[in-house]
């Protein structure tokens, strides 16, 4: 995945119905932020149908009155535990790629932190799959978050084109929602649903990285590596 925060602007995703302002206090937003913490420990231990607001507020150490204050519903706080995984991912953090303009490098760096970070959100983006197929306003939720991370990879794209890095004939929105999409999928097949193995076998991440990323530099007709 292409990657650059200091370029690009990202869809902030809309509130659901019923959305509250955060807190204004600081004890507030920390009561707030441990409901939120909680919520995603009963959602991926129970499921999102089974989880219970009174075990979520049980979690959090308060009383489940104090849950009313936050949150409306189990739709609310499970919106807001999707948002907080979703800063992660967008913003995994890719590190330096120190002393280099070496587009594959980068590449490489923004593909492994998003794997990783999909990894460690695997459950919970399990779980918004499931609830977004009967709900429309998760179906909407989750919609809003692909279509930020098109954008992203699409400028990042185009700014590579700009730079005579790949293919310019190519449409950066339509092959960022290819590669994209590819990636997600991809990444939902082997972390969610087969816990890290294809074919019944445990795969290495850094093979899993090596193969995104030569799928992506091979579309985008990155130039041969010496």
């Amino acid at each position: 995945m292409v990657d650059d925060d200091s370029r690009i602007s990202e869809l902030p995703l809309a509130p659901p119905a019923g959305h509250r302002d955060p807190p204004s206090t600081e004890r507030g937003a920390r009561t707030r932020a441990a409901l939120i913490a909680s919520a995603r420990v009963v959602f991926e231990r129970a499921g999102y149908l089974d989880a219970r607001l009174i075990d979520i507020a049980k979690e959090a150490g308060c009383a489940t009155g104090s849950f009313y204050t936050y949150f409306a519903n189990k739709e609310e706080v499970f919106a807001a535990v999707l948002e907080v995984a979703r800063e992660e991912m967008m913003h995994p953090g890719i590190g330096r790629v120190a002393d280099t303009d070496d587009p594959y490098a980068v590449l490489e760096a923004s593909n492994r932190a998003y794997l990783a970070a999909y990894q460690r959100n695997a459950k919970l983006m399990g779980l918004m799959e499931q609830v977004a197929s009967i709900d429309p306003e998760f179906r909407r939720i989750r919609n809003e978050r692909a279509d930020a991370f098109i954008l992203r990879n699409a400028r990042g794209i185009a700014e590579l084109q700009e730079r005579g890095v790949v293919d310019p004939g190519l449409n950066p929105l339509l092959t960022s929602m290819a590669l994209s999409g590819m990636v997600s999928r991809f990444a939902h097949s082997v972390f969610t649903l087969s816990d890290g193995r294809v074919d019944g076998r445990p795969v290495e991440f850094d093979e899993i990285v090596g193969t995104v990323t030569d799928l992506w530099a091979n579309a985008l007709k990155f130039p041969r590596r010496s």
